[in-house]
């Protein structure tokens, strides 16, 4: 099998020379309505937090988002937030049914494609498909509960949504280059017959881990002085700081506005308490959908940042956005090296896919063969991509999840009676990763878990660890 430089990265990571895994596709689909999540007395996780809930509710036990990234305790994220200037919220994670308004059950409710990933995530690609109308959530929740079981699913193209091509196609890129070095472009298509309107949110943001007694110093995020830029210079800079991971710079051209918040809870909207302070989880949410930015202008710095770009693509047309997200500060972080960088990382991932393909042929056939069916080749490289775009973050602390967290409310006695079953996680829809009463095997009792869905890369196949 031909030696590729993706090899080499796998060599250098799995030989603890260089930790190429350190950032990834972590990030889940789907937090809401997750059983880590629930506190009810009665294990009602569906009910317990809402999709509702999601834009305006702290996480306890991970974060959602689409096309999203994270590193690899998910202490820092990454994702795409989308407002086509019509939807009552902004879409910052995917909506789907819960078990009791699906007529099959549970059940995602958007058209999203997993198109790339290498084993080392050094390039990834994704595809979420955006409607340009109104989201028709409503309209998906009463048809579902009408149906009965024997008949099919209302899916998203059922709604007619589509209709007329009316819609953005939002493809993300990830091209690492290095370790903590990640390059980031995102292209929207309008595929409409006419001009349309977006609104693009790409945001960052701390994991709540403060509010729960788990970090000595809430982290920051901090617009740098643009002082020393050159008047070409058309982007801007944050350093990012956390007390585990040390200082992180993200650059980002020029946007319409600077929207800074924190990843804390709504309490005036979701208990009918009154906020500590107007910057809250769902600040951007209310900023755009009531065009009213004032109560954010001046704010610098905060646990939950987003560029916000308003613009408008003719038919057929797209617009293309920078972004880099490192470790070090960088001190000319796009033009020619940025589109090299995307170029080499995924001239890389089609040798490592073309060494693949011809290896699982060979075995099969044991003829070396000299041509390359691309049918074939696609089916399993986009295969491979749907499994490494689905490694998750998952973490559980069994005493904590039974016994709360300090400062918070302790969590309902019935809930340490409650059996819960072991389970495969998916990237929307996250199962338990353990029983409740500690006794996962190999586990003993009041083990905490924390728990990154890994799979280590054997060519030619894949073997789960964990």
């Amino acid at each position: 099998m031909k030696n590729t430089v993706e090899n080499n990265r796998l060599q250098e990571h799995y030989s603890n020379k260089k930790h190429w895994l350190h950032w990834g596709p972590y990030l889940s689909e789907r937090q809401w309505g997750t059983v880590r999540e629930d506190y009810s007395p009665g294990g009602t996780a569906w009910d317990s937090f809402p999709h509702d809930h999601a834009r305006s509710r702290v996480y306890r036990w991970g974060e959602d988002g689409i096309a999203g990234i994270s590193d690899e305790w998910q202490r820092l994220c990454f994702a795409v937030a989308l407002w086509n200037g019509k939807d009552p919220i902004i879409k910052e994670r995917l909506f789907g049914l819960t078990g009791s308004e699906g007529n099959h059950g549970e059940d995602v409710k958007e058209l999203y494609y997993y198109l790339d990933n290498t084993p080392t995530h050094s390039y990834m690609k994704h595809l979420y498909k955006y409607p340009q109308a109104e989201f028709p959530y409503e309209q998906l929740v009463r048809e579902n509960a009408r149906r009965g079981r024997e008949q099919p699913e209302y899916e998203l193209l059922d709604t007619g949504i589509f209709d007329g091509d009316r819609y953005w196609d939002v493809f993300t890129e990830y091209a690492k280059a290095d370790k903590n070095d990640l390059l980031i472009k995102i292209t929207v298509h309008n595929r409409a017959p006419e001009a349309a309107e977006l609104h693009l949110l790409p945001t960052l943001w701390f994991r709540n881990l403060w509010s729960f007694g788990l970090m000595n110093q809430k982290p920051v995020i901090r617009l740098q002085s643009s002082d020393g830029l050159k008047p070409s210079d058309d982007y801007r800079s944050l350093v990012l700081n956390h007390e585990k991971m040390g200082d992180y710079f993200f650059y980002f051209r020029q946007p319409e506005h600077l929207l800074f918040t924190e990843n804390e809870n709504n309490s005036e909207r979701l208990w009918g308490q009154p906020n500590s302070s107007v910057f809250v989880k769902d600040a951007f949410h209310t900023a755009l959908t009531t065009n009213n930015f004032e109560f954010l202008e001046g704010k610098t710095e905060g646990t939950k940042f987003s560029p916000m770009y308003r613009f408008t693509v003719e038919a057929g047309g797209s617009a293309v956005f920078q972004f880099r997200l490192s470790g070090q500060a960088v001190k000319t972080p796009f033009g020619k090296n940025f589109d090299k960088t995307f170029d080499d990382r995924k001239k890389e991932a089609d040798e490592f896919y073309d060494s693949i393909t011809l290896s699982n042929r060979e075995q099969i056939t044991g003829i070396r063969q000299a041509g390359t069916d691309n049918d074939q080749q696609n089916i399993l490289r986009q295969a491979l991509a749907g499994m490494l775009w689905s490694k998750q973050y998952y973490n559980i602390d069994m005493p904590r999840w039974l016994d709360g967290d300090p400062g918070q409310l302790p969590p309902p006695e019935e809930r340490k009676k409650a059996v819960t079953t072991t389970g495969v996680p998916s990237t929307t829809r996250t199962s338990f990763p353990c029983r409740t009463n500690g006794n996962t095997p190999g586990t003993p009792p009041g083990t905490s878990l924390s728990i990154v869905c890994r799979w280590r890369w054997r060519t030619p196949n894949l073997q789960k660890i964990s």
